[in-house]
Parts: C-alpha cells; structure tokens; sequence
C-alpha cells in the first residue's frame, strides 16, 4: 500500500537515471529532451535546498499552531495528552491529502506533516497514559508502548511514503526498547542486535522481489542501516554511553560484560568487515559497499581501546597513510584491466548523479564562489581602464 502508484515511481526513477546518464555524457541535449517528454510525470517535486525550506517552514507551523491552541486553551495534563493524538491523526491525513490531492513528491511539505504526526503520536502517547509516572531508561511497566508505536509508526512511513530517514528513525526507537525490559548491558545489546538482525533477515527475503524495480534502492539503504546498526550494537566502543570518556584515558568498558561475551564481540568487529564488503561487492550494492568500508574503518579506529592499548598521537597518521594506499592500489588495480573495468567495477569518473551532490555540497561551502573571485580581475592591475558611455559635464571624455 503506497501512496504513489508504480507507474508514478517508476517514472520518477527512469527521469533520475536520464538525468544521471546526461550528466555523465552518455545522451546528448537532443536526446535527454525528447526522452524526458516521454516519461512525464504529474507528481510534483522541487530541489534539496527547497525542500530543505519547506519541511522546516511547516514543522515550525504545526509546532506553533499546535502550542498557540494550548496557551490559549490551557487544557488538563490528560486533555492535552489527547489533543496530541487528535493532532496527529489530523498531521497524518493532512500529509495523505497533499499526496493524494496536491501530488507532492519529496517536496518537504508533506514529509514535515508526515514527521509531525509521529511525534505528536508519541509525545501523547507519553502523556495520557504515563503523564503521572516517571520515564526513566529501566522503570517496569509499560512505558516501552512509546518507542513500540514510534517505531512502528516510522515503519509505515518508510513504507507508506517511501521515506529512507523514517526507517532510521525507526531503528533509533528500537535502542530505547531494551532499556525498558532489562538493566544488564549485555542483554539490553543482544537484544538491539537481536531486533536489528531478524529486521535484516526481513529484508534481505523481501528484497530479491523487487531486485529490479524502484523499490531496490528503498531495500539497499535500508540493508545498510540495519547492517551498521548490528555493528555499532556489538561494537562496545561506539555503543557506550561514556564513549568520550573511554577514548581520552578512562579504562575500556569490557569490565562491565563478562570476558567471553567482551571477547566474542571483538571477534564480530574483525569479521562483520569483510562480511558485508563480500555481500556489496557480489551484489554490487553502493550502500553496502559503503557501510563495509565504513565499519572496517571504525574496527581500525576502535582496536586499540578494545583491546585496552595505549592511544598515540601519530595513530590518525598512519591509518590516513593506510587508507591512502589502499585507495592508490584499488584505483590502479582496476585502470589495469580491460577497458579499466574489472568485473563490472571502474576507477573512472563520477556519474553525473555523483556530480551534482559534489556542486551542491561545493555550493554550500562557497567554493563556486570563491573560484569566481579568484579568476576576476584584480581592481589594481595596471592594465585596467574604463570605457564605454559618455559622462556629461566638465568637457569629460570617454578616456577620462
């Protein structure tokens, strides 16, 4: 059950990858225009910079129409706790209506509204049922209803709206559940582990239905996440909350787990790595390749205070001299191969997709213009003059 119809997402996929391939050369002007007329599409959408605007300009609308309403009225404490909910249902049909209605795709307006109606589920949630009671991490009860209806809530999202930060979202709920069930680290980590790991098996089933479809790319980010979540749950140097702590001086956490278990997900770090490096490489999936890289790393980053070794100062040094090296060797391994392609993989140019996120990020730090400053003429050079008009009065020239 989407709220975009497959004809719609398709279109809206086969428009990117136009844009992608004209980016990259492969169509000329002629050829991306005609064919961009034959994948019209009435789903409205507009760039990341506005749509940044319009998500902030209507979750700050909601929020304030939302709290002028209780200033005004100034409900009870349970009053309130129900007036959420009745905003969220109506936040969440608002953003179903400017789908359905105003055919919005990714134009912030309804993602905010959509955002809206999660919070305002949770925060009443909260206080019509526990306004009276305390919301600690490990108090008993059932408090845990909150993060459950969040991350479901956030679940339907991804789904419904196909919304990649929903799913995170999601996953963040999930590390609040534990808390609620257990006051043992160990357990509170196999059990964030646990939940991440049969959501990977979920995906990971669902995924070969839609291999070829729009919905891949939905799947592949979200086997990413669920990848790098597993991780950062056994990784006790990235999952603790004294994580600063440990990493300038206080002594490892591993004396809070027993040394099997401490020792075990040690072993995980070293071996999840090459793990998903295999499954990205094999399926050639960006993201996965990605995160593999990113958790190998982070294990590189973490072993010394894993194993309780002294940090040194010249340690950021040489793993930058590692990863340099791996990164010169894998580029010309694979410019040696035919065509510099190596079973499917290229150490050549970034696609036009790729260009395009590099100019806005370049954009955002000013360095577009800060190039254009440095290739105008310099208002002192010798070889300036004016010209051009005439300027009246005093007998003045145009060489004066």
């Amino acid at each position: 059950m989407r709220a975009y119809s497959p004809a719609d997402e398709e279109t809206v996929r086969a428009r990117d990858l136009l844009k992608d391939w004209a980016g990259e050369g492969f169509l000329t002007q002629a050829q991306y225009h005609q064919m961009e007329q034959e994948t019209g599409c009435d789903l409205r959408r507009t760039n990341i910079f506005l749509r940044l605007v319009l998500f902030l300009f209507t979750l700050i609308i909601v929020s304030a129409a939302v709290a002028l309403t209780f200033v005004i009225s100034t409900p009870h404490q349970q009053t309130i706790g129900i007036l959420l909910l009745i905003y969220s249902a109506i936040s969440y049909t608002a953003a179903e209506g400017a789908v359905s209605q105003a055919r919005l795709y990714r134009y912030g307006i309804e993602e905010s509204l959509a955002v809206c109606s999660v919070g305002f589920l949770c925060a009443g949630l909260q206080v019509s049922l526990f306004s009276d009671r305390s919301y600690p991490p490990a108090s008993p009860g059932a408090e845990f209803l909150v993060p459950v209806a969040g991350a479901i809530a956030s679940l339907w999202l991804w789904h419904r709206f196909g919304l990649q930060y929903a799913f995170l979202a999601a996953m963040i709920f999930v590390i609040w559940l534990p808390h609620y069930w257990t006051s043992s680290h160990m357990a509170q980590h196999l059990i964030v582990a646990t939940l991440y790991a049969a959501g990977l098996f979920a995906v990971v089933t669902a995924r070969p239905r839609h291999r070829l479809t729009y919905r891949n790319n939905e799947y592949s980010i979200a086997e990413a996440l669920l990848w790098l979540g597993i991780y950062l749950a056994i990784n006790f140097q990235f999952s603790s909350v004294n994580l600063l702590g440990q990493w300038w001086g206080a002594p490892p956490n591993g004396m809070q787990f027993s040394r099997p278990f401490y020792v075990a997900t040690w072993v995980l770090t070293w071996c999840l790595p090459p793990v998903l490096l295999a499954r990205g490489l094999r399926g050639k999936d960006r993201a996965v390749i990605v995160v593999g890289i990113a958790v190998a790393i982070l294990t590189l980053v973490s072993n010394k205070s894993y194993l309780g070794w002294n940090r040194h100062a010249w340690d950021p040094m040489l793993l930058g001299a590692l990863l340099i090296g791996v990164a010169v060797f894998t580029r010309r391994w694979l410019a040696k191969g035919s065509g510099g392609i190596r079973r499917g993989f290229t150490a050549q140019r970034l696609s036009g997709k790729d260009k395009s996120w590099i100019n806005i990020g370049a954009a955002t730090f000013g360095l577009a213009s800060q190039n254009a400053a440095m290739q105008s003429p310099q208002g002192n050079s010798s070889e300036a003059h004016f010209g051009g008009g005439d300027s009246g009065g005093g007998g003045a020239s145009t060489k004066f």
